[in-house]
């Protein structure tokens, strides 16, 4: 693409952010914070522990799109990078001075989070390079990370981290490990012609459905009762967590039902269920121990970004569209 225009390059950038996925870190981040400290920390502290992770995640995406630039020229030659409206170059730079920003701001918090942030660094840099082609060991890998996303928040308000909150902890990873797992369904072809070995690509589409199946059996379970034996949240966590079921629910017979021909749009269609159900579980644990009024306010926040920028964006970064 030639003479690529300010607003042209403004929006490859915010594709290449997706709006939809990065709440979901920084909200973790947030509930590890209030489950720890019991309540919302001091304002500053929350915004950062919100925002950091935020631009730890875009930095990371900046760097998979880098990383992954020959895989979607073979797919998804309309993204950014391969279309030529982000240089190569220009990720490269917006992925390092995102990640020194996060460093600076976990600086600000303390020691514990410049610790977190750097095995973050690693960790993002692992799945980007390595684990990401290697079936489960790139869904661990990203479950792995966003299990110190919950951390950075839990050890940014100097307090204890009790065996209850430890125990809820292991929820996230579990579900983003699921999550990555239904989201690599819909880049089958492209993985394998790319020679990424994914689950999807190794066993097939069914198999893969029956293992996410597994895994949110098995947090699911967890978010049910460990809280309700450790007292931890109120009984509007549960509400929520209702809401978050509806969610899954929904999914599972979306994929049940079209289990032998799923299509990369219903395929995708699954994965952003799964968005705004992340969004409303980790918003959840929030509503469970800070002021109603104010979880209510971030949750309906969160869901307005994550909700528009998929209609408006997601489909457009996935799919050919006239970029024009």
């Amino acid at each position: 693409m030639r003479n690529v225009t300010i607003g042209t390059k403004v929006f490859a950038h915010i594709e290449t952010w997706r709006p939809y996925t990065v709440l979901w870190c920084g909200l973790v981040s947030l509930a590890g914070a209030c489950l720890t400290y019991r309540g919302l920390p001091d304002v500053s502290t929350a915004i950062l522990v919100l925002i950091t992770p935020i631009l730890g995640w875009i930095a990371a995406l900046y760097a998979s799109d880098f990383f992954d630039r020959r895989l979607d020229a073979i797919q998804k030659p309309h993204r950014p990078i391969p279309s030529g409206r982000i240089k190569p170059y220009e990720a490269v730079i917006a992925a390092f001075s995102l990640a020194t920003i996060g460093l600076v701001f976990s600086l600000i918090l303390n020691v514990y989070n410049i610790l977190i942030a750097i095995l973050v660094a690693l960790g993002v840099i692992s799945y980007a390079r390595f684990s990401k082609s290697h079936g489960i060991l790139g869904n661990l890998n990203r479950g792995f990370i966003i299990w110190l996303a919950f951390l950075f928040g839990a050890l940014s308000v100097h307090r204890e981290i009790t065996m209850g909150v430890f125990l809820l902890s292991l929820i996230f990873p579990i579900h983003d490990t699921n999550s990555n797992l239904v989201g690599a369904i819909r880049d089958i072809e492209g993985d394998r012609r790319g020679g990424y070995n994914t689950i999807p690509v190794k066993y097939g589409v069914r198999k893969s459905v029956y293992l996410s199946l597994l895994l949110t059996i098995i947090w699911l379970s967890m978010a049910i009762f460990i809280p309700f034996y450790s007292k931890i949240v109120s009984y509007l966590y549960f509400v929520l967590l209702s809401a978050s079921i509806g969610f899954i629910i929904i999914m599972y017979v979306h994929l049940f039902t079209n289990i032998k021909k799923l299509t990369r749009e219903k395929a995708l269609f699954a994965h952003e269920l799964f968005v705004i159900e992340r969004v409303i579980l980790a918003s959840a644990f929030i509503m469970g121990v800070i002021n109603p009024v104010v979880a209510a306010t971030i949750l309906f926040i969160a869901l307005l970004i994550t909700i528009t920028s998929q209609h408006y964006l997601r489909k457009r970064y996935e799919f050919k569209e006239d970029m024009s």
